[in-house]
């Protein structure tokens, strides 16, 4: 998604003047980043290495306004003077690079796990300490801690923050990122949904969040460590539940359409409560479609089971709720189509192909290239 282009456009202001030097100057692809969360997160490390980088406005999440002053707070206090341009945003530092900074990540709805992440890796590259308060401690955050320490950046944690002490050289080497969460949750209650049983493998239960492994096991799903990964079962019919997402060691409200999806197998009415942002109800009318009894009122999910569900022609523009749609049609009888899968590979490479060798029938057809 990185890609080199010739600054030829004149940029009025002198902390944007172009040298012939500079003539290079990294850029984030415009209609790639407007399609993903992670555009601030890619522009902060070419900025970290370049000092210089151009990047639209994310995309790819529409359920709700989500804002990325933290990601520029975080650029602009490591030095960076940030110019808004109709096609997005560039970024400069001075001929010195990234500098040490102090920033807070934090917002109304918690700790930004993005916007840590932008701060880290501009960190990583600052000549000095730098300092990270309200960091988030979701594991990603922690996977990216520790591969930034094994390339030689110092990082620890203290009640004031995340105080990290960059380096102009970051060594290379290899790295296993742990399982996703995410995608595992997903797995886990698809096989649940539809009455079966799976065992995940690249993952433990210990990488699951308390507030994630809670509320499966009061709906009646059992966890259980095997050497090859988590094995799943469920216990007999499942059952509603309360429950809220939050910052870790929460609920990820990355997983609640998922979980929801889930519920209208479940006896009783269950109330999902969104905490990390206003709302998230974007999936409700496409799970209606499939004729699941369900409603939202402000950012509560209330969902009454067990459902019989039907095939259905829906679609969606974010990944969660396109993923509780496809759990949704997992468990309809008759065959169903959904629309804006995009939105669910750029996130779960490879969950069509696991969840056929389960046995789903799944076929898929090129669809339009979507809108930035």
């Amino acid at each position: 998604m990185l890609t080199h282009t010739g600054a030829e456009t004149t940029v009025t202001g002198d902390e944007f003047a172009v040298t012939p030097a500079e003539r290079v100057h990294p850029e984030i692809h415009p209609d790639l980043g407007r399609r993903v969360r992670t555009t601030c997160v890619l522009a902060a490390a070419a900025l970290a290495r370049h000092g210089r980088v151009r990047f639209p406005r994310p995309g790819g999440d529409a359920f709700c306004e989500r804002l990325i002053d933290r990601h520029l707070a975080a650029m602009e206090a490591a030095g960076a003077v940030i110019h808004s341009t109709e096609a997005g945003f560039e970024a400069r530092c001075g001929a010195r690079g990234v500098r040490p900074f102090t920033v807070d990540v934090g917002t109304p709805y918690g700790p930004s796990l993005g916007a840590t992440v932008t701060a880290l890796l501009l960190a990583a590259r600052a000549p000095g300490t730098s300092l990270i308060t309200s960091p988030s401690i979701e594991p990603e955050v922690a996977q990216v801690s520790r591969f930034l320490w094994e390339r030689g950046v110092d990082i620890h944690a203290d009640h004031a923050g995340l105080h990290v002490t960059g380096t102009k050289h970051l060594a290379g080497g290899a790295y296993t990122v742990l399982g996703d969460r995410i995608e595992a949750a997903t797995m886990i209650m698809a096989a649940a949904s539809t009455g079966g049983s799976v065992t995940l493998g690249g993952i433990t239960t210990h990488d699951l969040p308390r507030g994630l492994t809670s509320p499966l096991a009061e709906a009646g799903i059992l966890l259980a460590d095997q050497p090859e990964g988590i094995c799943m079962a469920v216990t007999g019919p499942l059952q509603a539940i309360e429950t809220a997402t939050g910052p870790h060691p929460g609920l990820p409200t990355d997983t609640a359409p998922q979980l929801a999806a889930m519920l209208t197998q479940a006896h009783g009415t269950s109330v999902i409560a969104e905490r990390i942002y206003p709302r998230r109800d974007t999936h409700i009318d496409g799970l209606a479609a499939f004729g699941a009894a369900v409603s939202s009122r402000g950012p509560e999910i209330f969902v009454s089971g067990v459902t019989p569900l039907r095939a259905a022609d829906v679609g969606a523009r974010d990944i969660r709720a396109v993923t509780a749609l496809l759990l949704a049609a997992l468990v309809a009888d008759g065959t169903s189509t959904i629309r804006g899968m995009h939105h669910l590979r750029r996130g779960y490479g490879h969950m069509l192909t696991h969840l056929a060798r389960l046995g789903a029938d799944i076929t898929t057809y090129p669809e339009a290239p979507p809108c930035p």
